[in-house]
């Protein structure tokens, strides 16, 4: 079974948080004070909320004490039978403004934070961008767009919500733990150390629960990626389970698992279920012991019966800061570990920069010249050895060869894309290297076997070869490349929209466009891998005709996997480990009786097989 992401949204707990898996930073330490310094263009505003949490939390934490004093009152009124109005609207009155200023500050230090992790995104995400258009690509063939894309989007997103939403919970919390334990002694010290001895065995015992059932969530989670896994491959496999008769042991495969999430799944709710008892218990314990105590030191003249109200109102709010900095741990941890991956692609290393003294090619003949050439993706494993090519300008070559003989890898030394390890590539005898990277890419137009279009217009994607290239200049490149029959036939022609995957049009639509849209550059040089193996007969005639349309008076290389359509090339290079191995027309080479006489001869062989 293909091992499938499994879900992390585990059961909640009713105290400190849920229990699940929690990636962890390799580095937290170093990674957060980069994350931090992302921040420090706004550390004035970064003070400013600092500030207004403090007030915020100090006009919060008075209300409790403020509000005793109307208990207190109230509660003279029942002994004595007196009330003081004046007194009780005077503190209600008080206590208003402290509550319309509480909200109001934390109201402005959740717009500026907000304005601040904005900013500070936004930042971040065009450093990234600006970093993945220099990266080469030898780095973006090692990792899958997924995992870019994941890094690129979920992790900064992870960091948006964290620093957005958390940054100022924990500060608050912070604030309000200690604004709370100042006010409980304040009152009493006696009442303070029982809450202080209470509320920590409260937090043992809930992280106890917490950690005995800690493993059956993990396997619990465990199981059901397992069974999503299973059931995924079961029906988009449905046809194959049938074929071979694997029903019966599909379903002994999904009871087992099945088993196996019940067993957790009762045993992690049980546990999970015993914490708000225990909580509770243990707040009902602490209130009691402080009701009692509270009773006699009120008799005794020591306290008031509002404080007694207050104090028991700061214990009940004294839980929910410690459970909130005991759920944001786990989110600071993913958080820094999310910053991390960001921070790999900032600190990869860049492609080569152009020489301070790189030169312009204005007008290109097109002469290609490859010497002593050699390369491998790792240095202990060469892919070419010692690779010597001459191509005049005009001239088509074709590279033919097995799978892994350097085909692929000769094109991305051509354009660059990777670095020779030595030797040299020159165009009109210029080496690449002294060339400016853009320049070079405009020299060369390139026609794959896979087709890249983006969603947009059909007119947007055909210009997207040579910009500010106009109606006309689309419309006769795509004449020339056989594409606007089938063009005018869609619906809104030109101006129909290619969805995101490029799914509305048929295969030989889209390669006949992408020829369009090399047409419309103009190059000097062409890289063709042939693109017809996918398509009908009559489709292929047509990319053939539009193909001979664009080599026309340009220096071209073909990629060849259909010998047979490369017989007119003026040289064919027959490559296989790495190294040019023979090299002439198709003539030549047949009469050398050689590997590429094999290599034709075996096409047809497999076409008789085959038919």
């Amino acid at each position: 079974m293909s091992k499938h992401n499994e879900d992390n949204s585990s059961q909640g707990t009713p105290a400190f948080g849920a229990v699940m898996d929690i990636e962890k930073p390799k580095h937290f330490g170093s990674s957060a004070k980069r994350l931090i310094n992302y921040f420090s263009p706004f550390k004035f505003h970064l003070i400013a909320v600092l500030v207004m949490v403090i007030l915020s939390t100090a006009f919060t934490v008075a209300a409790p004490e403020i509000l005793g004093k109307v208990t207190t009152e109230l509660y003279k009124w029942v002994s004595t039978g007196k009330l003081n109005w004046t007194y009780v609207l005077y503190i209600l009155k008080w206590l208003t403004v402290i509550y319309v200023l509480s909200q109001l500050f934390q109201f402005l230090q959740s717009f500026i934070m907000a304005k601040i992790t904005s900013r500070t995104i936004y930042n971040m995400r065009n450093d990234v961008d600006r970093k993945i258009n220099k990266l080469p690509l030898k780095y973006l063939d090692s990792k899958t767009h997924g995992e870019i894309l994941s890094r690129v989007t979920n992790d900064i997103e992870t960091i948006n919500s964290t620093m957005q939403q958390s940054f100022t919970q924990i500060i608050t919390s912070i604030a309000t733990v200690i604004g709370i334990l100042l006010m409980m002694f304040s009152i009493n010290l006696w009442m303070s150390l029982i809450a202080i001895i209470v509320i920590p065995l409260s937090m043992i015992a809930s992280l106890t629960v917490i950690k005995g059932s800690q493993k059956y969530f993990t396997e619990q989670q465990k199981a059901i990626g397992e069974i999503n896994g299973h059931i995924e491959e079961m029906y988009t496999g449905h046809n194959i389970v049938k074929i071979f008769n694997y029903e019966e042991k599909a379903k002994e495969k999904f009871t087992t698992i099945n088993k196996d999430i019940y067993e957790n799944a009762w045993r992690a709710e049980f546990f999970s279920g015993t914490m708000m008892p225990i909580v509770t218990f243990f707040g009902n314990v602490g209130y009691a012991l402080i009701a009692v105590l509270g009773c006699i030191f009120v008799v005794q003249g020591k306290i008031q019966v509002g404080q007694i109200q207050a104090f028991i109102q700061y214990m009940k709010q004294f839980m929910q800061p410690l459970t909130t900095i005991s759920n944001m741990v786990g989110t600071l941890q993913s958080t820094i570990a999310a910053a991390e991956r960001v921070f790999e692609i900032l600190d990869e290393k860049e492609e080569v920069p152009d020489l301070e003294t790189a030169v312009e090619i204005e007008k290109t003949k097109g002469n290609v010249s490859l010497k002593n050439v050699k390369f491998g993706y790792s240095k202990d494993e060469p892919i070419i050895n010692n690779l010597n090519i001459e191509v005049k300008s005009g001239q088509t070559v074709a590279i033919v060869g097995p799978t892994g003989a350097g085909k692929t890898t000769l094109i991305n030394l051509l354009m660059r894309f990777y670095e020779v390890d030595g030797g040299s590539i020159k165009i009109d005898g210029i080496d690449i290297k002294d060339m400016k990277r853009d320049n070079l890419h405009t020299i060369f137009g390139m026609v794959l076997q896979d087709t890249w279009l983006f969603n947009g217009t059909i007119e947007e994607n055909l210009a997207y070869g040579r910009e500010g290239a106009t109606h006309t200049e689309v419309v006769a490149a795509a004449k020339t490349a056989y594409a606007h029959h089938f063009i005018k036939t869609l619906p809104e022609g030109y101006n129909m929209v290619i969805n995101e995957e490029a799914s509305n049009i048929s295969q030989g639509q889209k390669q006949l466009l992408t020829i369009a849209r090399a047409i419309i550059t103009d190059p000097r040089i062409l890289i063709l891998d042939e693109a017809t193996s996918s398509v009908d007969t009559r489709t292929e005639v047509l990319i053939q005709k539009a193909m001979d349309e664009l080599l026309k008076g340009r220096t071209s290389f073909v990629i060849a996997h259909r010998l047979s359509t490369i017989r007119d090339a003026d040289v064919i290079l027959v490559m296989n480990n790495g190294d040019v191995i023979e090299q002439g027309s198709h003539d030549e080479l047949m009469k050398q009786g050689g590997f590429y006489y094999n290599l034709y001869n075996s096409q047809f062989e497999i076409t008789d097989v085959v038919a």
